[in-house]
């Protein structure tokens, strides 16, 4: 079974490469071991093709490393979820028309906060198309945060934010006296011995080696002022004809405790079933993480729902087998891990440009679970 299995993942990445992807890999951990797959190319102008071991930046997948250094800080009896924003954070969040005392931690990780859809906004939005090599600070970053009024009442409803991910990295920095980075090596990377996974310093214009070229599709239309993109006009303001574009070097400072981290397949593999499985955090913080919140917004997938950092399908969606996981995208990276609630049973794919659809994961899903999701 495992074996038809592979076969039919190889074969949606063989069409993923044929049709709009430079490069895609698959590793799949089942009863059968291990297995690697992998269609394309590393990099489109020397044909170098695509490999284990590649250093994958893996976008908001790391929204799970930051909520676990938190969780890891709770059951430390550090701070608690239910903590306001403003017991770490006093008066951060007042400039933007926000009420930090009634702001929890807890919202800030589950994307209840009614903080913004800070991705959008159009100061970062021009920034990395007009200044690639931008350094974020820490302090512009929670700035950014809170720069536009609130979108809903804390707790009333689910609105994916990397603000609220801004915010929380401040306070795992307050709270420790540590930067964030080295919080995410003491509590996650060291424990689970993830050698080649690392936060990405605010200033790297590049990866360790190996590691796949990052190509964005086509880029703004011609005339285009990156300042006037919103998340409605944003995918008619893309031209799909110009060639992929090369921004391996483009600075990703503004990710941060939103989406930082880079990794290889093997080590989210690793990560993914101890937070799937309580393999790294204690049973009263693992329940936490994997506490859902109903979604009555779009969803990146049909029948996904939100915890602390991580995605779960409902029941319903999954013909009632549980499956877990992390995703992100970035520009020039899209990464896809998920297993089942045991950890036998698990997957993670990447490409090196942004899927113009939903096809590619909805496929793997459907290969690797059985399960169609419409």
């Amino acid at each position: 079974m495992a074996q038809n299995i592979h076969e039919e993942v190889q074969q949606i990445l063989d069409w993923a490469a044929e049709d709009s992807i430079p490069g895609i890999v698959a590793e799949v951990h089942d009863a059968d071991g291990t297995w690697f797959g992998a269609a394309g190319m590393a990099d489109l102008a020397t044909g170098h093709r695509r490999q284990p071991g590649e250093h994958l930046h893996i976008g908001s997948s790391g929204k799970a490393f930051t909520a676990a250094t938190v969780l890891a800080l709770a059951a430390e009896g550090r701070l608690s979820l239910e903590d306001p924003v403003n017991t770490w954070l006093p008066g951060v969040m007042e400039t933007g028309g926000y009420d930090g005392d009634k702001i929890t931690i807890r919202h800030l990780l589950n994307h209840t906060s009614g903080l913004f859809l800070t991705g959008l906004a159009p100061e970062l939005q021009h920034s990395i198309a007009a200044r690639p090599t931008r350094i974020w600070t820490t302090s512009e970053l929670v700035k950014l945060a809170v720069s536009q009024p609130p979108v809903g009442e804390p707790g009333e409803r689910f609105i994916y934010s990397n603000g609220g991910y801004y915010l929380a990295g401040a306070i795992i920095e307050k709270v420790t006296g540590n930067t964030y980075a080295a919080e995410v090596e003491r509590t996650v990377i060291r424990p689970l011995d993830l050698t080649h996974t690392y936060v990405r310093p605010a200033d790297a214009t590049g990866y360790l080696h190996p590691h796949p070229t990052a190509y964005v599709a086509g880029a703004l239309k011609d005339g285009v002022d990156p300042a006037t993109l919103t998340a409605e006009n944003w995918a008619s303001m893309i031209d799909h004809d110009k060639p992929p574009v090369d921004v391996t070097a483009l600075n990703t400072s503004w990710g941060w405790a939103a989406g930082g981290i880079v990794s290889t397949t093997e080590d989210l593999t690793h990560f993914l079933k101890a937070i799937a499985t309580g393999g790294l955090l204690p049973p009263a913080q693992h329940h936490e993480m994997w506490t859902m919140v109903a979604n009555d917004s779009v969803v990146w997938l049909p029948h996904a729902r939100y915890g602390l950092g991580v995605i779960e399908f409902d029941s319903a969606g999954m013909d009632g087998l549980t499956v877990r996981g992390v995703s992100g995208t970035l520009p020039g990276s899209f990464t896809l891990a998920l297993s089942t609630g045991d950890g036998r049973r698990s997957v993670v794919i990447h490409t090196n440009i942004e899927p113009k659809t939903l096809d590619i994961p909805i496929k793997i899903i459907k290969a690797m679970y059985g399960v169609a999701l419409g």
